[in-house]
């Protein structure tokens, strides 16, 4: 089957935030008095605000609520952007070029703030015809639901879209959703 509309996600494809996550979470277990691991990291990657708190809460005990623990997070991820946001080489362009032929959405399980940081600040907002956003979504990846409704609001069966990820779980949600995988690897 052609490709008829292609997804893009955001963590890992249009920006690498995964080092500024990581460093915010180091920063966040250090002043806590704990630490945080790239396994820890890893475990969290691809995976809606909700459940990667919860990974968080697991794995790195705290005196915080999930919520308060989301807000922390999203003031610092914030505040990293600000300072610099790391466009990955080509990743706009890319967006660009695949909008020019195709009904382009964003599958990102980010958190809202952040989304609405980086398609304002890349340019993209106006290229993207769907943004599913990842707090709106009940499952996260690896489960295929954030593509199955990107898919749907695009009115294009999950077959006839390509989807384009960098994480594991990103690529696992990708193939249970039945969209055709596009890899992309981390810059390290």
């Amino acid at each position: 089957m052609p490709i008829r509309a292609v997804i893009f996600d955001m963590d890992g494809v249009l920006v690498d935030s995964e080092p500024v996550w990581n460093e915010s979470r180091i920063e966040l277990a250090a002043e806590h008095g704990r630490t945080w691991n790239e396994e820890m990291h890893r475990a969290c990657m691809g995976r809606s605000t909700v459940e990667w708190a919860k990974v968080m809460c697991e794995l790195i005990p705290l005196q915080m609520s999930g919520p308060e623990l989301i807000e922390d997070m999203r003031r610092r991820m914030i505040a990293a952007y600000e300072r610099h946001l790391p466009v990955l080489p080509g990743a706009v362009e890319a967006v660009r070029r695949m909008a020019a032929a195709f009904p382009v959405a964003l599958a990102s399980g980010s958190m809202t703030a952040l989304i609405h940081h980086v398609l304002n600040a890349t340019g993209l907002k106006s290229l993207i015809a769907v943004v599913v956003l990842g707090d709106t979504i009940p499952h996260g990846k690896p489960a295929p639901d954030i593509y199955l409704e990107a898919a749907r609001r695009l009115g294009v069966a999950p077959s006839d879209c390509a989807g384009v990820e960098d994480s594991g779980n990103g690529l696992r949600a990708l193939w249970a959703a039945g969209l055709k995988a596009v890899a992309v690897p981390s810059p390290e």
